[in-house]
This record gives C-alpha cells, sequence and structure tokens, in this order.
C-alpha cells in the first residue's frame, strides 16, 4: 500500500507541474468564464436608451398583385416575423434584387398569389426559416380572405381561426430533449479525457520503458502497484481538471443567471438532477479506468516511444466506434435500439451507453446493476492483466511485440 500510495503522489505531481496541464485548464476556465459573462458584456455595449437597439433592422418587402392583398399580407407578415421592418414596396423585380444584393434589404417576398410567391435573398442561410414561416401565415390569410367572400366579417374570420388549442402533457418516463444537452456533453468530456489522458499513460510508460526507468521500478515495486497508481493518478487529474473547469462554469453561470433569462439550453445544461449526476460519476470513472489501464498496458508493449500513436489505434478506433453510436442513437431519439442494449453490458461501452439510457429511457434498476456489475469486474480483471503486461514489457525491448508472445508471458507471470 505504501507503495502504491508513493507511486500515485509521484504521478499525481507530475500533472500538477506539467505547464501545458495547467496552461489549458487556466485557458477553458477563463474561456468559460467569459463565454458565461457574455450577455452582460453584451448589454454593456447596447445601451437601453439606445433606439438602434430597439427598432427592427432586416427590412423585408413584399410586393403584392392588388394594393389589397399587400395590405393583407404586409399586415399578416410584420406579426409574424418579429425581427423584420415589413414593408410593401411596388418597385421593378431589378430594383428589389438589386436592393437585396447591395444589403439594404435582407429578403423579399413577391406574391404571385394568396397562395403562390418567389421568395428573394442574397446568401441563402441553413438557418432560414422564412419561407416556413410565410407557408403558415399565408395559409391562414388564404383561409381569412375564403371566409370573408362567404360573407363573414374579418373579426369573426379571425376569432374562428385563432381558436386556441390547449394540450397537456403526461411524461411517464424521461424528457429525451431535456436531458439532452448535457447527456451529450458528459458523453463529449468522457470521449475527450479518455483519448487525452489515455494517450498520456501510454506515453509516459513508454517514456520510462525507453530510458530504462522501468527497469528500476519493477524491482522496487509490484506491478500492480504501479499500473494502478499510474491510472489512479492519471484519472484524480482528470477529475479534478474537470471539475475546475465545470464547477467555474456553474459558479460563473450562477453569477450571471439573470443575464441569460430564459435561455431553455443553457438553463437544461446546469440544472442535472442529482441522480444522473452521481451515475455520470460512476460510469465516468469506470470507463476512464478500464481504457487508461489498457492504455497504459500498450504503452508497455511498444518498443519505441515513436510506436505509441500505431499501438493504441486498435484501441482508440473501438472507442470511436462506440462513440458513433451512442452519439447516432442520440440523434435518431431511439436509446433503446439493439445496439445500445448491447453496448451497455460491453465494458468498453457501457459507460457511454447506459449512461445515456439512463439519462434518455427508462432503464430498469437490474439492467443498470448487472452494468455496472460487469463494468467494475471488468476493471479490476483487466487492471490485473494489464499490470503482468506491464511487468513482462520489460522484456520486450527492441523486439516487435505480438500478441501470443505477450499472452503467452502473461501467463508465466
Amino acid at each position: 500500500m505504501k507503495q502504491f500510495g508513493t507511486i500515485l503522489k509521484f504521478e499525481l505531481m507530475n500533472y500538477f507541474r506539467n505547464k501545458v496541464f495547467v496552461g489549458i485548464t487556466i485557458f477553458l476556465v477563463v474561456a468559460l468564464a467569459a463565454v458565461m459573462f457574455f450577455p452582460r458584456i453584451l448589454d454593456s455595449f447596447a445601451s437601453e436608451d439606445d433606439p438602434a437597439t430597439t427598432e427592427k433592422t432586416a427590412v423585408m418587402l413584399v410586393k403584392a398583385e392588388s394594393p389589397e392583398q399587400a395590405e393583407l399580407v404586409v399586415q399578416s407578415f410584420d406579426a409574424a416575423f418579429a425581427d423584420y421592418d415589413v414593408q410593401n414596396t411596388e418597385e421593378s423585380l431589378a430594383k428589389i434584387e438589386e436592393k437585396i444584393t447591395s444589403g439594404a434589404v435582407e429578403c423579399a417576398f413577391v406574391m404571385t398569389g394568396l397562395t403562390s410567391y418567389t421568395y428573394y435573398v442574397n446568401n441563402l442561410s441553413m438557418y432560414d426559416m422564412n419561407t416556413e414561416i410565410a407557408n403558415e401565415v399565408l395559409q391562414n390569410v388564404y383561409q381569412m380572405s375564403a371566409m370573408m367572400e362567404t360573407g363573414m366579417t374579418a373579426e369573426e374570420a379571425g376569432e374562428i381561426l385563432a381558436v386556441p388549442i390547449t394540450s397537456e402533457i403526461t411524461m411517464l418516463g424521461k424528457d429525451q430533449m431535456e436531458n439532452y444537452f448535457y447527456t451529450y456533453i458528459m458523453i463529449f468530456a468522457l470521449y475527450m479525457v479518455i483519448l487525452l489522458y489515455g494517450q498520456m499513460v501510454a506515453t509516459n510508460v513508454a517514456t520510462e520503458k525507453s530510458s530504462r526507468a522501468m527497469e528500476v521500478l519493477i524491482t522496487s515495486a509490484r506491478p500492480t502497484a504501479m499500473m494502478f497508481g499510474k491510472v489512479i493518478a492519471s484519472c484524480l487529474a482528470g477529475l479534478i481538471q474537470l471539475v475546475a473547469v465545470f464547477g467555474s462554469a456553474v459558479f460563473f453561470y450562477n453569477l450571471n443567471k439573470s443575464a441569460w433569462g430564459e435561455n431553455a439550453i443553457i438553463a437544461s445544461i446546469f440544472d442535472m438532477p442529482l441522480e444522473l449526476l452521481v451515475f455520470m460519476l460512476i460510469f465516468f470513472i469506470l470507463g476512464f479506468f478500464i481504457y487508461a489501464f489498457l492504455f497504459g498496458a500498450i504503452g508497455s508493449t511498444a518498443s519505441k516511444l515513436e510506436d505509441i500513436n500505431t499501438s493504441v489505434m486498435p484501441l482508440t478506433f473501438l472507442f470511436i466506434i462506440a462513440f458513433m453510436v451512442v452519439v447516432f442513437s442520440m440523434s435518431s431519439g431511439d436509446v433503446d435500439n439493439i445496439a445500445m442494449i448491447i453496448c451497455s453490458y460491453v465494458p468498453f461501452t457501457s459507460p457511454m451507453a447506459m449512461f445515456t439510457r439512463i439519462a434518455m429511457s427508462t432503464v430498469p434498476w437490474y439492467e443498470i446493476v448487472i452494468s455496472i456489475a460487469i463494468l467494475v469486474a471488468s476493471v479490476i480483471g483487466v487492471g490485473v492483466i494489464s499490470a503482468k503486461i506491464y511487468r513482462v514489457g520489460v522484456l520486450l525491448y527492441g523486439t516487435t511485440p505480438k500478441l501470443g508472445a505477450i499472452i503467452k508471458a502473461v501467463r508465466k507471470a
């Protein structure tokens, strides 16, 4: 136990003395502070008394076949497009196109009837929803016009079209949209931390081997103490960095909560239920351990430091495939598909797959227990095997490591 404590302390201090590690942590904290304070910074440049901040600056032109049609469409568009200054125009198409290309006007609707139009815009943004909004508005305008032709007044037609629809949602499971954002953040954070710190563990082990320091270490400390000390130190360093980054984000968000207003996305990220936070930590730590042990074992088998990237490539591909399965399932909205259910019990994929199912679906408690039990047993088993591989890795100087030779050496260890 003393050997383990000494190695853990030594490896952990190496991370804290690493200028890159400390610099990245400080940079991320400062960057998140800038993001969280952004609404206040933006408000400081925009005075409430400044009329430019309250007026609609984007101009939308409407050209209709008749003055009556133009008045009806402009009035409806003005209510639907809150961010635009909707104006009627009788100018030619050439003049309208010239104004759009010059930037004086953002877009224009040239009506050829109440149910048909041509939409003019300079650069069509991928987020441009103007035609979808216009289609819905014009459908209501056409219905109102048809009702008025039958003898109804504008008020009567408006009352019929404006009948409110009341509804209630009784949710028996999970709200996927509410949990989507922090689920994705956790999955992405696990992805980045495992690849980053796993690579660091493999590199540190390979560096010790290339400098012959491993030979001295392996004779003065047990392989299990060395391997577990290195991996747990790496995990603690990663957790401390994440706590510093996400903790500062929560702190800065609470300072600027009023400035963010009713932003549903930001609120959902920082309002994670305690139950999910606990599951996130469990799967995060166990998932990190199992991959860090594997990275460490692979690093000990590398004959040269330059071989690390090639050696860990299969493991990296395995993790990327698991990540893609989870992300695609989240995007489709079906997180209980066959692939996700299978991945929930496979140790290399369950940290992401099972947590995603817990966050975005209803999972029986016994499935969660089975998944965690398999993952814990796998972490212990992989840790012990990795320690043996680490021990026999000392003998692999200058030779190309082969799987059969490694298995044979591990059995003898």
